[in-house]
């Protein structure tokens, strides 16, 4: 088994997540928070939060990418260890939202580091990230095939 397919395993068994706010209005990290809590138990797919983007697998990016924003977020991007993975989440990542066309927005997360996964809402439901992650360990196991 290469060490790129051995990553894959252990990354599908307990994806570490690292959050980064670009600049939202804090909806959807409210709804990132609850999902971390004991009701919605997202411990159960061995999902972890972590405090640095040097132990992460997976960024999970809220707010649309502002002027300020755009090049803290690739430097982000870039300390992620491969095979690294982007989940947007909340329509202002998605695409800017409401926020969109503002002088100060360049626009959603896609304009700067490419995203795996979208979890579209004004904000998503704690559900609705839980299925984006999900969504994201069963893309994972297509690759590790």
């Amino acid at each position: 088994m290469s060490i790129y397919r051995l990553a894959l395993w252990s990354r599908m068994k307990s994806p570490w997540i690292y959050h980064i706010n670009t600049g939202s209005c804090n909806a959807c990290d409210i709804e990132i928070l609850a999902a971390l809590t004991p009701r919605f138990d997202v411990e159960r797919f061995g999902i972890k939060l972590v405090g640095s983007p040097r132990h992460a697998d997976v960024l999970l990016v809220t707010g649309p990418v502002t002027e300020q924003m755009a090049e803290r977020v690739k430097r982000i991007y870039e300390q992620v260890p491969q095979p690294k993975f982007v989940i947007a989440v909340g329509t202002c990542a998605c695409s800017g939202g409401v926020f969109r066309g503002g002088y100060t927005i360049k626009g959603g997360v896609d304009t700067v580091i490419p995203v795996d996964v979208y979890v579209p809402g004004c904000p998503p439901r704690p559900e609705a990230i839980i299925k984006g992650v999900v969504l994201l360990l069963q893309k994972l196991k297509g690759e590790a095939k």
